[in-house]
């Protein structure tokens, strides 16, 4: 067995143990569960929307889930699996529900802490000289994401900001892999074209 493996196995055995531990009421099982994914969680959160108190409130609503979900929680999947799904699940339903939003103004943008993020993700740092174009760009790429579909932009979120693979995106967002292949195209199409005046 590989190191990767080997980790990975381990992982699980922890996860099932506290699973278990949490399913007959041990409160201190739940919150090291929460305290192992906390910032994987925050960090789908967080690249779903643009205001930092938006991602709280999603964590916590995932979070909520998970604990009144977890009874029924059957191990048919992986436990991160399973939270990742609700998590997305929960962006998908905050976007839906704050469409009214969506059109915030590039000034509040710019404001925002997870500009900086989405800066640093698409651009390498080059000192100070640069900072002014990378924010720039960090405002011209906030803005060309809102014109995605909510799946269109959580696929183009996971896929190429939080490194996961199609299967794995697919499992979250319980699609067969074909069609999160085809948000994924889509949404790429759409932000190629947003930013195709961009030097």
């Amino acid at each position: 067995m590989s190191q990767k493996q080997d980790s990975y196995a381990t992982d699980t055995m922890i996860d099932l143990e506290l699973i278990q531990r949490a399913k007959q009421g041990d409160m201190g099982a739940f919150e090291q569960l929460v305290f192992r994914y906390d910032k994987q969680v925050l960090t789908i959160a967080a690249r779903h929307v643009q205001s930092s108190e938006d991602a709280k409130d999603i964590y916590q609503e995932v979070f909520l889930r998970v604990y009144r979900s977890l009874p029924k929680f059957q191990l048919r999947s992986q436990f991160s699996t399973w939270l990742f799904r609700i998590t997305t699940n929960v962006c998908l339903t905050h976007r839906s529900r704050r469409k009214r939003h969506i059109h915030t103004s590039l000034s509040q943008e710019s404001d925002d802490e997870h500009g900086g993020a989405l800066s640093e993700a698409i651009t390498e740092p080059s000192g100070a000289d640069r900072r002014a174009e990378r924010s720039d760009m960090a405002l011209h790429v906030a803005h060309a994401m809102e014109s995605l579909s909510s799946k269109q932009k959580m696929v183009f979120t996971l896929k190429y900001y939080d490194g996961y693979k199609i299967r794995e995106i697919a499992e979250m967002l319980d699609l067969a892999d074909g069609t999160v292949k085809r948000y994924l195209f889509a949404a790429t199409r759409k932000m190629r074209h947003a930013l195709k005046d961009l030097h």
